[in-house]
C-alpha cells in the first residue's frame, strides 16, 4: 500500500545523558492514520487500522535509528516492571520496562499520561515508565527505580502529559496523593469544592526526590492544548497514542 504523510517530527530529550543512551518520544506528526487517529499513532488497542499501526511503528523505528523494533507493554495503570530481554512471545502486561542489555528498546505509550525516562549516569541501565496519576499514586516510579544498582546515580527526564492547566481531578486524588506525603499539595490548585487541577509534572518531581533522584529534566508540554502535536483521550476521547523510547546502542 502507498502512504502519503509529512515529516515524523520527534521530541529528543535535553539532559545532559550519557553517549551510550539514546531516547526519543514521538509527536503525532507524520505517519500514515487517517480520520481521528490522524498521524503517528503507534497504539494498536485504540481501533485504528492495524495496518497503519504496523506501518507507524516501522516508520517510528527508521526515523529514530533504533538497534531493534520496541517491544510494546500492555499497560494497565499498575505499576508491573518488565525486564528486557525476555523469553516469552505472550503479551507482556506492564507499565514499565527495564533493560541492561544494549539494543532493547524500552518504551511506553501515552495520549496525555506521562512517560518518564530513566537512566543511570554510567549509562548501563535504562527504563521507561507510563506514569498517569494512577500510577504514580500507586508506586511505578518506585518500582521502577527499585531494578536500578543501588548507589548509582539517576537521571530522569519527563515526556509530553497533560499540563496543570487542564488537569481537572476529584478530591479523592489529592487524598491519594496527600494521605502518604503532604508536601504532595503543593502540586494541586483547587477549583470549586469537588475539583481540583492537578500538576502531573510537579508530582512525578517529588516522587522522583523522596526517591534519591535529584536530576530530573524534561517537562512543561501540555498534550491538551496542543492539539497539532500531540494525541490527547481527556481531549478527545477515540484517539491515538504517542511513543516514548529509551535504549542503549549497541
Amino acid at each position: 500500500m502507498a502512504w502519503t504523510m509529512p515529516k515524523l517530527q520527534l521530541i529528543q530529550p535535553d539532559w545532559p545523558a550519557p553517549a551510550t543512551v539514546k531516547a526519543i518520544s514521538s509527536t503525532r506528526l507524520g505517519g500514515v492514520s487517517t480520520g481521528c487517529y490522524t498521524g503517528l499513532n503507534v497504539g494498536s488497542h485504540v481501533g485504528d487500522q492495524p495496518a497503519a499501526v504496523a506501518a507507524n511503528r516501522q516508520l517510528l523505528t527508521a526515523a529514530a535509528a533504533m538497534p531493534q523494533p520496541p517491544l510494546w507493554l500492555e499497560q494497565v495503570h499498575g505499576v508491573q516492571v518488565a525486564t528486557l530481554p525476555r523469553k516469552s512471545q505472550k503479551p507482556l502486561v506492564a507499565d514499565a520496562a527495564f533493560s541492561e542489555q544494549a539494543g532493547q528498546v524500552c518504551t511506553v505509550m501515552t495520549a496525555d499520561c506521562l512517560p518518564v525516562l530513566l537512566c543511570d549516569s554510567n549509562g548501563t541501565q535504562v527504563a521507561a515508565v507510563h506514569a498517569g496519576w494512577r500510577g504514580l499514586a500507586a508506586g511505578v516510579l518506585e518500582q521502577t527505580l527499585a531494578h536500578f544498582s543501588r548507589g548509582s546515580s539517576v537521571l530522569a527526564w519527563l515526556g509530553p502529559a497533560i499540563g496543570p492547566a487542564v488537569f481537572e481531578v476529584g478530591s479523592e486524588v489529592v487524598q491519594q496523593f496527600t494521605t502518604t506525603d503532604p508536601q504532595a499539595a503543593t502540586a494541586f490548585e483547587q477549583q470549586s469544592e469537588h475539583k481540583w487541577l492537578a500538576d502531573l509534572y510537579q508530582l512525578a518531581r517529588l516522587r522522583l526526590q523522596r526517591a534519591g533522584v535529584q536530576a530530573i529534566y524534561g517537562g512543561g508540554y501540555c498534550t491538551y492544548s496542543q492539539a497539532e502535536l500531540f494525541y490527547s483521550y481527556r481531549r478527545d476521547g477515540q484517539t491515538g497514542r504517542m511513543a516514548s523510547c529509551i535504549w542503549l546502542q549497541p
